[in-house]
């Protein structure tokens, strides 16, 4: 199946790129100047001219800090922008998968999320990506709401890739560990949002496959299990390591609020789909691996 995807340099794009073709699927990635979010003018167009099976929206903008000093820009992309592809999906017949993000939930609850729970975010950013839920929603009827936790990618910004350049300088390094989350590999998101629009495209009256699905990694960790993770899978290859000092979230304070729990329970996904994320560990480990081949490939 041909399928559209906004952004070009987001990691779930790029991982859905990498490995679509494995699957036996053709990616179309529609990204700025040609389709730009935050100029809805620019969307309908764009996917008219792609001629896809199915949208997948991963455009987004993902500063979560910088958010709170850009509200407007982050509702019109993350919000108005969302919605406007959904809108221009409905148009086209076509249905349109949205990646949302477990900071759409407050992190008081102390068990993982389920997709009833209430929601409740703390910042710009979960707010904006609320809005784009409830947009897509209302836009299109074949629409399926993916939120996911933590993503990482052997490319773009990720906590994973700065854990390892920050090893490469220092021996030492501040992790908070008092939020807990799922980290989750884009390319484990890339095959199941492949999935998905495969099956919304294939059975265009079930509404059981419609509505809002988590899809996380299994397992949990605090960011400073993560750190640790990684410097071990780093360690182990020969590659760059450091100690790792526990702190707590007001001794490394920041602009946006986060969610001290934002585990998310994916068990509709695995119901309803057939398709189930694998844990955390392996993924991360050969996230390392390769970015510790690529960093010595010659180019």
């Amino acid at each position: 199946m041909r399928i559209a995807v906004t952004g070009q340099n987001g990691q779930v794009a790029r991982a859905l790129d990498e490995i679509a073709g494995r699957h036996g699927h053709e990616v179309v990635l529609l990204g700025r100047p040609a389709l730009d979010l935050a100029d809805p003018s620019t969307i309908a167009p764009a996917l008219r001219d792609a001629r896809v099976g199915a949208v997948i929206n991963a455009a987004a903008y993902t500063a979560v800090d910088k958010a709170e000093s850009e509200p407007d820009l982050a509702e019109a992309v993350n919000g108005a922008g969302a919605g406007a592809v959904a809108v221009a999906a409905a148009d086209l017949g076509l249905p349109v998968l949205q990646v949302s993000t477990d900071y759409v939930f407050d992190g008081t609850k102390p068990s993982p999320y389920v997709e009833e729970d209430a929601v409740g975010p703390l910042g710009a950013y979960g707010r904006s990506k609320l809005a784009g839920e409830r947009a897509v929603a209302a836009a299109n009827p074949r629409h399926a709401i993916l939120r996911t936790a933590w993503v990482y990618a052997p490319y773009g910004a990720n906590f994973v890739r700065t854990m390892l350049r920050i090893a490469g300088s220092k021996s030492e390094v501040n992790v908070v560990a008092d939020q807990r989350g799922c980290p989750t590999s884009a390319l484990d998101i890339a095959t199941t949002l492949l999935g998905v629009a495969a099956r919304l495209a294939e059975a265009p009256d079930d509404a059981s496959l419609t509505g809002v699905f988590h899809m996380a990694a299994r397992g949990e960790a605090v960011w400073a299990d993560v750190a640790e993770a990684v410097f071990a899978a780093s360690r182990a290859k020969g590659g760059p390591s450091a100690t790792v000092h526990r702190i707590t979230t007001a001794e490394f304070p920041t602009q946006a609020a986060r969610p001290a729990n934002s585990r998310l329970d994916c068990a509709k996904l695995e119901r309803v789909y057939g398709l189930a994320l694998p844990d955390w560990h392996g993924p991360l480990e050969r996230t390392v691996s390769r970015l510790l081949n690529d960093a010595k490939s010659p180019g």
